[in-house]
């Protein structure tokens, strides 16, 4: 009877010491190393698949991006001009053409100054940008404004500072005078970061 209890012992402790060796001989050198690599290989074929999917779509994409340029080479919303003084001359003869169109009566309104002035602030592209005042009656103002920011290329009114003159000069016009502020401004096709 007591044979019994010694032979599951024994068993026990052969058991035991397979498993440690098992632990200390083959695991840690052979199986953990094994399911390292097979999770990397897992993540390495996740990864070709992602790949393979992005080449397949490789046509698609070459297609929108020569659309994207096509639409690029014709965008109007750009200055056409090549760098920043070009492209304030611009602006400037922009400027006066619209108050030309704006106003049948030629003192009804006029640019009292116009002054180049230099972005301050970081941009993708070049922005050239005219510090404008003017003095026009209203129904002008609301045209002129409108003109310039509806128009191609694109253009933008900022820091817009409006002072009403009842009777400017004496002029006597209905509804007096707006004496007006503001910084128009476009953006060049080139990149700020090839620009001079």
């Amino acid at each position: 009877m007591r044979r019994v209890p010694d032979r599951a012992r024994v068993l026990g402790g052969v058991a035991l010491a397979l498993g440690l060796a098992y632990l200390l001989l083959v695991h840690w050198w052979w199986t953990a190393p094994m399911l390292a690599m097979g999770k990397q290989i897992a993540t390495l074929r996740d990864q070709e698949l992602a790949l393979r999917m992005e080449i397949a779509q490789r046509p698609q994409l070459e297609l929108e991006l020569a659309r994207v340029r096509e639409f690029e080479a014709t965008n109007a919303g750009f200055l056409p001009e090549t760098n920043r003084q070009l492209a304030t001359a611009a602006l400037v003869q922009r400027l006066e053409s619209v108050l030309s169109a704006a106003s049948p009566q030629p003192g009804r309104c006029q640019i009292a100054a116009r002054t180049p002035a230099e972005s301050r602030s970081e941009e993708p592209f070049v922005r050239a940008t005219v510090q404008v005042r003017l003095k026009c009656g209203m129904a002008e103002l609301a045209a002129v404004l409108y003109a310039l920011e509806s128009g191609s290329p694109q253009l933008f009114v900022d820091n817009l500072d409006l002072i009403s003159r009842r009777s400017y000069l004496g002029t006597g016009l209905e509804g007096g005078v707006v004496d007006v502020n503001f910084d128009l401004y476009g953006y060049i096709k080139t990149p700020a970061e090839v620009a001079p």
